[in-house]
């Protein structure tokens, strides 16, 4: 049987999630955003374990973490092709966007039995939808869903991706941003990059064949170029029952 996975991969800020959002309304298909998991764990232990350990000096404890949201329970739910994060069995989807959250669920990520815990629920959400999903995150095509049968990393210029977190936080109304506080945030996302990429994190596969390059520009919307390219290959004969999941590529903007 052949996974149908659409596995959107790429870097902080570089329109992940949107993409897959829109590929998936777009296909039919059901959404799942790994980073929504990963931000209810992080208030899920923020709310029961607190801020201690939570910061620079030590770090939460990786068992009591996994232990909670087996507990509590963390998990998604699957509402109208969306699988949505619960805890507690309170829907948390606008909850786990909040700043305190947002500061915290990069440390808690980094622990590696939340990372496999979290693939292990990404595999059975996946595993149990009778139809295709569309998943986002990183590491998705390269450690979640190795065989995923389409495989896309998409990426932007650190410039280009702090214009749209900027964007998205509210800042430059008209378009207008603060040139300072765009450097701030180019030189906070280019040393993220480095730092990932020196330390053991996998990002786009080192060897794939490329479909498109498609560049873009400011304005034109996270993943705007991605979305029909997408669309067309995911319904190319990779997909079909029978043959190897073997097609991939990389979209820039």
């Amino acid at each position: 049987m052949t996974l149908r996975v659409i596995a959107i991969d790429g870097p902080a800020a570089s329109g992940k999630s949107s993409t897959a959002a829109a590929v998936a309304r777009r296909l039919g298909w059901a959404h799942l955003d790994s980073g929504a998991l990963y931000r209810a764990i992080t208030l899920a232990a923020l709310d029961n374990v607190g801020e201690q350990g939570a910061g620079s000096g030590e770090q939460w404890s990786a068992v009591r973490i996994v232990a909670l949201a087996e507990e509590l329970p963390v998990r998604l739910v699957l509402v109208d092709e969306v699988f949505r994060p619960e805890v507690a069995g309170v829907d948390v989807e606008q909850a786990i966007r909040s700043e305190r959250v947002t500061h915290r669920v990069s440390g808690l990520a980094a622990i590696p039995e939340v990372r496999h815990w979290v693939n292990v629920r990404q595999r059975e959400a996946v595993l149990g939808h009778p139809g295709g999903v569309v998943v986002d995150g990183r590491d998705i095509g390269t450690v979640v869903f190795p065989d995923a049968p389409l495989k896309v990393f998409l990426t932007a210029s650190p410039e280009e991706r702090a214009r749209r977190r900027l964007a998205q936080a509210g800042e430059g109304a008209a378009g207008q941003i603060d040139p300072e506080r765009l450097r701030r945030e180019t030189e906070a996302l280019a040393a993220r990059d480095r730092a990932a990429s020196g330390g053991g994190r996998r990002g786009a596969p080192r060897h794939h064949a490329t479909l498109a390059r498609r560049p873009g520009g400011p304005g034109r919307g996270a993943g705007a170029p991605a979305v029909p390219w997408v669309g067309f290959a995911a319904r190319s004969p990779a997909l079909r029952p029978g043959l190897p999941p073997k097609l991939v590529t990389e979209l820039v903007y």
